[in-house]
C-alpha cells in the first residue's frame, strides 16, 4: 500500500483536534465520577484518586439515606414520565406537521413553519415567565402537564423543520404510485411516510426526550411540590446549605447521566443519520 502524506498529514490534524477535545468532554465526567467515589472528607481534597474508594456514596443515594434523596426515586420517576410524555407528543406533533407540510402540500404550512422558527430568535429563558403567567391562567401550575407542554411547545418548531426537510428528499413518485393504488392520505402517511422517515423520527424524539431530561428553569418555575420535581430540580436543593454534601450531589449527578447516555449511544446511529438527512436543504 502507498505511503500518501497528505492522508498522513490529515489524519495527524484530526489527532490533533479530536484528543483535545477529546479530553475536555471526558475530564469534567472524570471528575464527577471521582467525586462520587470518594468519602465525605476528602471529595475535595484535589488528589487524581482518591486514597480510599468506596461505593457507599451510591447505596445512600438507592437507598434515600440523606434528607436531600427522600423522594430520590419518585423524582427519577418523574424526570423519566416528563422526559417519554415530550418525546412521544412532540414525535406526534412534528410528524403530523411535517407530513401536511410537505407532502399534502397544505395551504400556508410553509408559512406557518417560519414562523414557529421565529420563536428561536428569543432565548428560552426570557419565555419562562410568559410560561409560567400562561400556565396559571389554565391551572396547569404544579402539574407534571405544565412542564410537558412546556416542552413541547419549545421543542416541536425545530423537529417539525428537521422533518419537513428531511421529508421533501422523499421521492414524490412514491406518494403518487400510492395515490394511483388508492391510498388515501392516512394510508399515504401510515405505510409510505413513516417507514420511510424512521431515522428521522427517532433523531428528533430522541432529541426533544433530552430536552426534557436536562431542563432544570421551566421545572423549577413550574413545579413546586417535592413529589412532583423532577430529578433535575431536585439536584438543586444540594445547593441550599452551606456545607453541602458534594459527594452525594456528583453520585447522584452520575447516576442521573446514566439514561441519557444510554439513549444516545442506543440510538446514535439514527441520530446522525436523522439529523443530517434533514440539516441540508436540496
Amino acid at each position: 500500500m502507498k505511503f500518501s502524506w497528505r492522508k498522513a498529514s490529515r489524519e495527524a490534524q484530526l489527532l490533533l483536534v479530536g484528543i483535545p477535545v477529546l479530553l475536555w468532554t471526558l475530564i469534567p465526567v472524570y471528575h464527577l465520577f471521582l467525586f462520587a467515589i470518594s468519602p465525605r472528607d476528602t471529595a475535595t481534597s484535589g488528589r487524581l484518586w482518591p486514597d480510599h474508594p468506596t461505593m457507599q456514596n451510591f447505596t445512600t443515594v438507592f437507598q434515600q439515606q440523606h434528607f436531600y434523596l427522600n423522594h430520590f426515586w419518585l423524582q427519577l420517576g418523574n424526570s423519566l414520565l416528563i422526559a417519554v410524555g415530550v418525546g412521544v407528543l412532540t414525535l406526534i406533533i412534528a410528524t403530523c406537521a411535517a407530513f401536511a407540510i410537505s407532502r399534502l402540500r397544505v395551504p400556508g404550512g410553509r408559512t406557518v413553519m417560519n414562523l414557529a422558527l421565529f420563536t428561536y430568535f428569543i432565548p428560552a429563558a426570557f419565555l419562562a415567565v410568559p410560561m409560567y403567567k400562561t400556565m396559571a391562567n389554565y391551572g396547569l401550575l404544579n402539574s407534571k402537564w405544565s412542564m410537558v407542554l412546556a416542552m413541547v411547545t419549545i421543542a416541536s418548531p425545530y423537529c417539525i423543520w428537521v422533518l419537513k426537510q428531511a421529508s421533501d428528499k422523499l421521492p414524490w413518485e412514491l406518494d403518487e404510485a400510492a395515490r394511483i393504488d388508492g391510498a388515501s392520505p392516512l394510508q399515504l402517511f401510515r405505510l409510505v411516510y413513516v417507514p420511510l422517515m424512521v431515522p428521522s423520527l427517532v433523531a428528533v424524539g430522541t432529541y426533544a426526550l433530552l430536552l426534557a431530561w436536562n431542563e432544570y428553569l421551566y421545572g423549577f418555575l413550574l413545579l413546586s411540590k417535592e413529589t412532583d420535581l423532577t430529578l433535575a430540580v431536585a439536584l438543586g436543593n444540594f445547593l441550599a446549605a452551606d456545607d453541602s454534601p458534594w459527594e452525594l450531589l456528583m453520585a447522584t449527578g452520575f447516576v442521573y447521566a446514566l439514561p441519557p447516555a444510554a439513549i444516545y449511544y442506543a440510538f446514535k446511529r439514527y441520530m446522525v443519520s436523522g439529523l443530517t438527512a434533514g440539516a441540508v436543504k436540496s
